[in-house]
């Protein structure tokens, strides 16, 4: 089975004037890429957790096509919050430091920097945020998917450093055809500027796998249901397949003596996985939803480029007794299950699906 782009239709052909878009409009044109699939789950040959029992009247959507059901983006910041637990709207979250707020000021509709061809998703995880040398500056560390970047230290004291995330890394290199009618000032203000990224710390490449949930219990009582009972499984799942699962922050620069890469004395280098769970991203109905970032450096078994390095592969209707197979099959195989597969996307931002 292939996979091929997600065609989206420009917001001004499909809605009328007096309507606004309920998304940003993205319009990708790519070549038609072929990738492995299995049609269903294999069945686990472990004993697994019980599929969770959802609130009287919110039941889970077993029989709707999930094929495309993912909102189409260019970019994922994914911010470090630490914590599980988020308002139904996160930008709208006035309990302290509210990066998504911040970063939707400058790039959600209306936005100075809002581009309808470049849609940069914004969401909250339940990773924990680096620990800098210096407590006493407030930082908070966002994942920027499937650019496959890490940003540990982003200053929360001035509102300079969110728009140097934007303007260094989310903007995109180059502007879509519609805007060739913009003039020059327009077009270099949306258009991505490299020198901006001198002025964040630390920023390097993500190697770790990331198994995101979502567990938005604000938002829908059903991904709180289901977040922190997969969240545990694949915890308890991947190390089984052989993989280190990580908690803490990815970067403490409180350590005295923190392991440097390639100093494993020829050992072979453990493959690595983070698990956490994230803000909404749509899908209540077919929960649990899963998104799997494999980075463009991950090896297979034999050593060799994975067949699914660098994509994003979104998952819907994952109970805990799939967890064994879409290890298996995704992350260790590199096979895209087509029986749960809501959409993918590559490096390069192109959105495909089955």
């Amino acid at each position: 089975m292939s996979l091929r782009p997600l065609t989206r239709v420009p917001w001004w052909r499909r809605a009328t004037s007096s309507r606004r878009p309920s998304l940003f409009p993205l319009t990708i044109t790519t070549t038609r890429r072929y990738l492995n699939t299995v049609p269903k789950c294999p069945e686990p040959t472990c004993d697994c957790a019980d599929t969770p029992s959802m609130p009287w009247g919110q039941g889970i959507d077993k029989n709707g096509n999930l094929n495309g059901l993912m909102a189409a983006y260019a970019q994922q910041v994914l911010i470090c919050t630490g914590k599980d637990h988020w308002a139904s709207r996160i930008d709208e979250d006035n309990g302290g430091d509210n990066l998504a707020a911040d970063l939707r000021e400058l790039i959600g509709r209306g936005g100075v920097y809002s581009d309808p061809y470049h849609n940069i998703s914004v969401i909250n995880s339940s990773f924990p945020s680096a620990i800098s040398r210096r407590p006493e500056v407030q930082t908070t560390s966002v994942y920027l998917l499937p650019s496959f970047k890490y940003v540990p230290f982003l200053p929360r004291v001035s509102f300079d450093s969110v728009q140097a995330l934007v303007k260094g890394y989310l903007l995109p290199e180059k502007l879509h055809p519609m805007h060739d009618g913009l003039s020059p000032i327009h077009k270099d203000r949306l258009t991505r500027k490299e020198a901006y990224q001198n002025l964040l710390y630390g920023v390097r490449d993500v190697d770790d796998v990331l198994v995101l949930i979502c567990g938005h219990g604000q938002r829908d009582k059903r991904c709180g249901i289901y977040g922190p009972v997969l969240q545990e499984e694949f915890e308890r799942q991947l190390p089984r397949a052989g993989f280190d699962v990580l908690h803490g922050p990815a970067v403490d620069e409180s350590v005295t003596a923190p392991q440097l890469s390639g100093t494993t004395s020829g050992q072979e280098i453990p493959r690595t996985a983070r698990v956490g769970q994230i803000s909404h991203i749509g899908g209540h109905k077919f929960a649990g939803n899963v998104i799997i970032y494999l980075p463009p450096t991950f090896k297979n078994s034999a050593g060799n480029p994975h067949p699914l390095a660098g994509h994003g592969i979104w998952y819907g209707r994952i109970d805990p007794k799939h967890v064994e197979g879409v290890i298996k099959e995704t992350i260790i195989n590199g096979n895209v299950i087509a029986d749960h597969f809501r959409g993918g996307i590559n490096q390069n931002g192109d959105i495909l699906r089955l």
